[in-house]
């Protein structure tokens, strides 16, 4: 798309005939957009007008409603999305306003994008095209020059298309290229995206609210403080989202900044909004057929009016940087997931402090998952009980496809999902966001007109305020689901549990906000009329707060009674079998998706229940290992199972029971393997999602994502770039079970031919570390015992001299580390790898001290001697043992500074007795002759400074390094196509 194409081009010579016109007060941005806007954006090939037909879920671009609120606009006016998900915003204006130089066009565009966390959108007028990075916290008073990436008119589209075509066209933005783009486009200037602001805010709210309630009600326990923060909070947002999309009316909320008594008039709006919205936020009077009790606390407190007015003043704009009714669900939950790492605590004096949680203090942070992994986890587990098809890569973004045998919505009204450590809620969020999208494109495949003609219809045709902006009449309205159908879908399908109740709650207001999408106080007050029911539901029954763990058969040992209120508060047991009766005896959940706490703490009670309950529980009592045992309990039979877990499960020794039980319970349908560093705290982890199942197979094939470590995923569409498979029939045959998920099927049949040898280095040498800490001292006359240490950088046949250390070595630890340690002929083995993820050996007869860091490989008693240690050192150094190493141990790959333990040294395989008989007698001198010169080699190389000589010295190296690779290949009877596979792999470890 590098020339532009005769359709733009006619629209610059068309806007340049008549350009007076196009500027005058008589042409206003309807008309623009109709004329020029949309067909500009369908030259890059976006579908505009939806000529495809596709629902409302999956259309290219979304038009919004014109409607203006106070001063600014209520809703940016497009969307343009892939396959449902938005990726930029386009702000349009008259070609009548200068762009360039107008603060407020910038602003309105740049607060829309900022809210909506998308990192660029368009402002254009088609005289004028502007793109802008939105990262950028938004101020009224920037130039509108700032964020600003591109500025061209339409004189330049001719010469410009090219470059405007590969971030903005269709293709471009489907392929990569816009995110791309956006990354490296990522300012200098320190950006403060809207999560980071809004959490900063709200954090601010708390915690003035929270000195100000205890402060004015002296009474108040610490609990009741922290709920009653939170519920002003959550209702304040909820109201104040409500009034930007037309639902409530605008600056409501504002009102109270004029007169007295904030505290009692808000409290009006409260209550109002029980009877129209029904939700549990606002839920003050005790009501037939409603589980939980009503909030009869925070009516009753007193709130200074001050505390509340700074908190309404910076709602609205222009004062606010946030367009509420463009903040995603999502990004509110990531923001929340923050807000509940922090606590209020009463100190001395009834004065109110927040501070960090001591879990959260533990852990490092809170740490929010990703959108992508979500997105996955749920594409494999609701997607498959819905007969969803996955796309494929490169097709056109119109959604997922229903598999010929899909089930009806009659069918998927079944359907129960569970999170049982659901935290913010968003795994829930997008499993209902699926599940709405599901409904809604088989409404409108199935005789939608019919369908909303009924008496209770799922469906409605919503037609738009701008269908003169370019969209015919047909494709113009969509249909959509009705908040009833959208309540019914949530009430049946989406279940939680979490151990939090402040937790609980924010789940409850994102799932609430996500009913609320897309409607208006109209199309709420016409469905009122028409259904005679109130706009939300009530989640009491749905999301629920408890241990997900610890049952009540906790309090069986009669000891355990002793616990006092506040620790029985903290424990929260939790029973499925009561509190999901029905879901419990009718088999379990249908789904569970989940991104479980690791590493939680247990009090020695709590261990001893687990340790009695769980069958998998490893040394550590990792609190994951427990929620994996739970899912296999909670889930009936051919239910769907998908996580975020920590990747060591997988090959750990302690971790064998978890992997045994889970292939009894579970057929595994996937695993991805993270980049290190998704999580801030740098957990390696692995996505795994199953299937519950009750007959035990040999093989099962497996999907295998594996990113490179260091790769930035940005949508979950990249998944399909890093493919490939395995069978879980070769991981049984593993010594230890391990599950290899990094490794395709042909990987791991050599793996596992590589360890079905017979031997392994340990049962040649002993595998020793060196001291702990070295004490380096002067060396002086008459020093007892001095010793040399080594302080030089080991690497492959070489020890690079360094600084020379003496150092005590004293009868101590020369008990627990002799002398034959740093004395005997033997290998030395760095234990960390190079960048190149290459073991690192060398040989040495010299006495020299080594640290922990350098492991000594010493002949032990019970070698065969079969093999000479220059020999075994060819093998360590080999691209084969390095290959084998970095694909068994996953986390190498991924870890700044991989590391060989001394296990795993000694595990480490040596070729099988046939390999050492006399018809490989010629093999084994060779290998000691081409070691003894890659050792000469590299002394020499190391001491040379002339150039040609280094590089002469360097490719001999080279050459050496190759025949010993071949030689080592056939002492391990390797075919041809292995050979390959190693060799195509060990360079890109």
């Amino acid at each position: 798309m590098g020339t532009a194409p005769t359709s733009v081009l006619d629209l610059v010579e068309k806007f340049r005939t008549n350009s007076e016109h196009y500027r005058s007060s008589a042409y206003n941005e309807t008309l623009c957009r109709i004329d020029f806007i949309n067909p500009l954006f369908a030259a890059l090939g976006w579908d505009v007008a939806n000529a495809g037909g596709y629902a409302d879920a999956y259309r290219d671009v979304i038009h919004e409603d014109s409607l203006r609120v106070g001063e600014g606009l209520k809703a940016p006016d497009y969307s343009f999305r892939i396959g449902g998900t938005r990726k930029f915003f386009v702000e349009a204006k008259k070609p009548g306003v200068n762009l360039k130089s107008d603060p407020v066009p910038a602003y309105q565009l740049r607060r829309y994008a900022w809210s909506a966390k998308l990192p660029l959108s368009v402002l254009t007028d088609f005289e004028e095209f502007a793109v802008y990075d939105c990262r950028q916290k938004p101020s009224q008073n920037d130039k509108p020059s700032v964020g600003r990436l591109i500025y061209c008119t339409f004189e330049e589209y001719a010469e410009k298309w090219g470059d405007i075509a590969a971030v903005f066209s269709r293709d471009a933005v489907l392929k990569g290229a816009f995110d791309r783009f956006a990354e490296s486009a990522r300012g200098k200037r320190g950006t403060t995206e809207v999560d980071r602001a809004f959490l900063a805010e709200i954090e601010g709210w708390r915690d003035a609210l929270a000195r100000n309630v205890a402060l004015r009600n002296p009474e108040i326990s610490q609990r009741d403080l922290n709920f009653a923060v939170q519920r002003i909070i959550d209702r304040i947002i909820f109201l104040r989202i409500a009034e930007d999309r037309g639902m409530e009316p605008y600056s409501q909320l504002a009102s109270l900044l004029n007169g007295e008594r904030v505290y009692e008039r808000l409290g009006v709006f409260f209550r109002a909004a029980d009877q129209r919205y029904n939700s549990g936020i606002f839920h003050f009077e005790r009501e037939r057929d409603r589980s939980e009790p009503p909030d009869e606390l925070t009516p009753t407190l007193s709130v200074d009016d001050k505390v509340l007015k700074d908190i309404v003043r910076n709602l609205y704009y222009p004062d606010s940087p946030y367009a509420f009714g463009v903040l995603p669900a999502d990004i509110l939950g990531q923001v929340y997931e923050q807000f509940l790492g922090k606590v209020i605590r009463l100190t001395t004096g009834h004065r109110a402090v927040v501070e960090e949680k001591p879990e959260v203090r533990k852990a490092g942070g809170v740490y929010y998952t990703p959108t992508y992994i979500v997105d996955y986890i749920v594409r494999h587990t609701v997607g498959r009980l819905l007969g969803v098809l996955e796309q494929s890569a490169g097709t056109d973004g119109a959604g997922a496809v229903l598999a010929p045998d899909a089930i009806t919505p009659k069918d998927a009204a079944k359907l129960r999902i569970l999170d049982p450590a659901c935290g913010s809620g968003s795994f829930l969020i997008a499993a209902y966001q699926f599940l709405l999208d599901w409904h809604l494109k088989w409404y409108s495949e199935h005789d939608p007109e019919k369908l909303a003609r009924g008496k209770s219809p799922p469906i409605y045709q919503a037609t738009r305020g701008r269908e003169s902006a370019g969209a015919d009449a047909t494709n113009g309205s969509g249909w959509r689901l009705t908040t009833s159908e959208r309540k019914r879908i949530l009430l049946n399908s989406i279940f939680g549990v979490d151990i939090d109740p402040q937790a609980v709650e924010v789940t409850k207001l994102s799932l609430l906000l996500k009913v609320l999408e897309g409607e208006s106080g109209e199309t709420l007050t016409n469905q009122w009329r028409l259904l005679h029911e109130r706009a939300l539901p009530d989640l009491g029954d749905n999301i629920k707060c408890g241990n997900s763990l610890i049952g009540p058969d906790f309090y069986e040992n009669q000891q355990l009674l002793l616990l006092d209120d506040e620790a029985r508060y903290k424990i929260n047991v939790f029973d499925w079998n009561d509190e999901f009766r029905t879901i419990i005896r009718s088999g379990g959940f249908d789904a569970i998706v989940a991104n479980p706490p690791y590493g939680a703490s247990f009090s020695r009670a709590e261990e001893q229940y687990l340790r009695s309950r769980y069958r998998t529980p490893a040394n550590s009592l990792d609190s994951f290992l427990l929620f994996v045992e739970r899912a296999g309990q909670l889930l009936r039979n051919d239910g769907q199972f998908g996580m975020i877990i920590p990747s060591g499960w997988t090959s750990l020794p302690s971790a064998m029971p978890l992997r045994m039980l889970f292939v009894e319970q579970f057929r595994p349908t996937s695993f991805v393997s993270l980049p290190f560093d998704v999580f801030a705290a740098y957990v390696d982890c692995v996505i795994v999602t199953a299937q519950k199942w009750d007959r035990a197979e040999a093989s099962t094939a497996i999907d295998l994502y594996v990113f490179p470590a260091r790769h930035k995923i940005a949508t979950v569409e990249e998944f399909e770039c890093f493919h490939k498979s395995s069978d879980l029939g070769l991981w049984r045959t593993s010594p230890r079970f391990e599950f290899l998920v990094t490794c395709s099927t042909d990987e791991t049949r050599l793996i596992n031919k590589l360890r079905t040898t017979g031997f392994v280095l340990g049962d040649e040498l002993s595998v020793k570390r060196g001291i702990e800490t070295f004490q380096p001292v002067r060396f002086k006359k008459g020093l007892t015992n001095p010793q040399t240490a080594f302080a030089g950088v080991l690497q492959r046949y070489i020890l690079e001299p360094g600084q020379r250390l003496f150092i005590s070595f004293p009868p101590d630890i020369q008990r627990s580390k002799p002398v034959e340690y740093f004395s005997s002929n033997r290998i030395l083995l760095r234990q960390v790898l190079s960048r190149s993820l290459r073991l690192q050996a060398t040989y040495t007869e010299e006495f020299m001290l080594t640290s922990q860091s350098v492991q000594s490989l010493i002949p032990s008693a019970s070698s065969r001697g079969v093999l000479s240690l220059l020999q075994i050192l060819a093998i360590l150094n080999s691209k084969l043992l390095s290959w084998f190493f970095v694909r068994l141990n996953a986390a190498a790959r991924r870890d700044d500074f991989p590391k060989i333990i001394l296990e795993q040294t000694r595990e480490l395989p040596l070729p099988h007795q046939s390999a050492t008989s006399k018809a490989h007698a010629p093999n084994l001198a060779r290998l000691d002759r081409l070691v003894n010169s890659m050792l000469a080699l590299n002394q020499s190389l190391s001491q040379t400074r002339i150039d040609h000589e280094a590089t002469a010295a360097a490719r001999q190296i080279t050459a050496v390094d190759r025949q010993i690779d071949r030689i080592v290949y056939e002492l391990f009877d390797l075919t041809e196509s292995e050979i390959d596979l190693v060799e195509d792999t060990a360079l890109r470890l």
